[in-house]
């Protein structure tokens, strides 16, 4: 089982990773991390923040000689701003955040010990496993990527591109969208949200290409694998939705247009011309590339503050103002990808053993023979 840990607060000595269960013999650098990292801080609509941190991780323990020897990784990410000791007390939660709640039930006096555990700034702990989980599957070439489908009022109109197309189009792009006109409007639309002080939510999909059929399980409600990739996409800040393939349209459309019909040719086996589905049937993979979209809500910190109440005096008061980002789906789609990637290794591991890659590999190599025959 390959599971992670996280700790750290946005403005404390670091962030920390722990990634227990990777398989020995797989190379990993540091420089593949960073690279993750340095991906999650672009994208336009970014705000100040993001030209502060240069966030670079190091590998604590869990190598030897660059590779993984079967025990957890640890993986410290410093923070430029450790300056949390000396930043003022909160007092006036900010609408949309963890804040009030957060404050209420761990029973705090100051809201600051909530915001800096509960901000996004977490998520750069979460990408720093991801790469990890990355370059695991990329010895089987499986690849993962996002592309954005929507920022405000506007939609992509390539969305149903081919994993290559999109990798291609949306590098091209400041907010990660494969379909350049959208590209053009959607900056557009982040510039004049900056000018009226708001922000903007959006739609991003995350693209898993290369997975084999059999991935998850229909056996028990817990060994589903659609349900733990909508839960840990829907576990990164600011998402508020998750589907697959085709997703809430689904709901609309009558049963012989909603599923995908199955063909048969020597040359590729088991194949469907269509993919409404998103690459999961029964809470397995069915072979065809996994798509999940996730809907982001505009940011909670806003430049024009929205009505709060001091929790101490009870009285009407505008929330705090902290650094932000006018939009941050680009982003959030770099975060999907990782926490997306984590779940894929660890279905990948929980079918094909994961003591070692070379064990990996070879039981592989064995199903995908069987697939073959089948």
């Amino acid at each position: 089982m390959l599971r992670y840990l996280t700790s750290g607060e946005s403005h404390g000595k670091c962030l920390l990773a722990i990634l227990d269960g990777m398989p020995s013999g797989l190379k990993v650098a540091e420089a593949a991390i960073n690279e993750e990292l340095a991906r999650r801080m672009a994208g336009y609509g970014r705000g100040a923040r993001m030209k502060l941190e240069a966030d670079r991780a190091e590998i604590l323990s869990g190598l030897r000689r660059g590779q993984t020897i079967g025990a957890p990784l640890a993986v410290m990410i410093k923070n430029v701003d450790q300056s949390i000791e000396k930043l003022p007390v909160i007092l006036e939660p900010r609408p949309g955040h963890a804040d009030l709640a957060g404050a209420i039930k761990y029973d705090l006096d100051d809201i600051r010990d909530v915001l800096e555990r509960a901000s996004a700034r977490e998520t750069a702990a979460r990408v720093s496993v991801g790469a990890i989980s990355k370059l695991l599957l990329a010895q089987f070439d499986i690849r993962v990527t996002s592309h954005v489908t929507s920022i405000g009022s506007v939609e992509s109109r390539k969305n149903n591109l081919g994993y290559r197309q999109i990798v291609t189009l949306s590098q091209k792009s400041p907010v990660r969208c494969a379909d350049a006109a959208a590209s053009v409007l959607m900056v557009k639309e982040i510039d004049r949200a900056a000018r009226e002080a708001e922000t903007l939510g959006g739609i991003f999909e995350i693209i898993v290409n290369g997975v084999p059929p059999g991935l998850g399980s229909y056996s028990q409600w817990d060994t589903r694998l659609d349900g733990d990739l909508a839960k840990a996409v829907m576990s990164i800040q600011a998402v508020k939705g998750v589907s697959f393939g085709a997703g809430f349209e689904l709901a609309g459309m009558r049963g012989s247009a909603a599923h995908d019909e199955i063909f048969y040719a020597r040359a590729k086996g088991f194949f469907r011309n269509t993919n409404k589905a998103g690459g999961i049937e029964g809470g397995m993979t069915n072979g065809e590339e996994i798509r999940i979209r996730a809907a982001m809500k505009p940011i909670s910190t806003l430049k024009k503050p929205l009505a709060s109440v001091n929790i101490k005096t009870k009285k009407p008061f505008k929330a705090t103002v902290e650094r932000s980002d006018t939009c941050a789906v680009p982003a959030a789609g770099v975060i999907g990808e990782s926490v997306v990637a984590v779940e894929i290794a660890n279905a990948m591991i929980a079918k094909f053993g994961g003591d070692s890659l070379g064990e990996m590999k070879r039981n592989f190599e064995g199903y995908m023979s069987q697939i073959k025959e089948f």
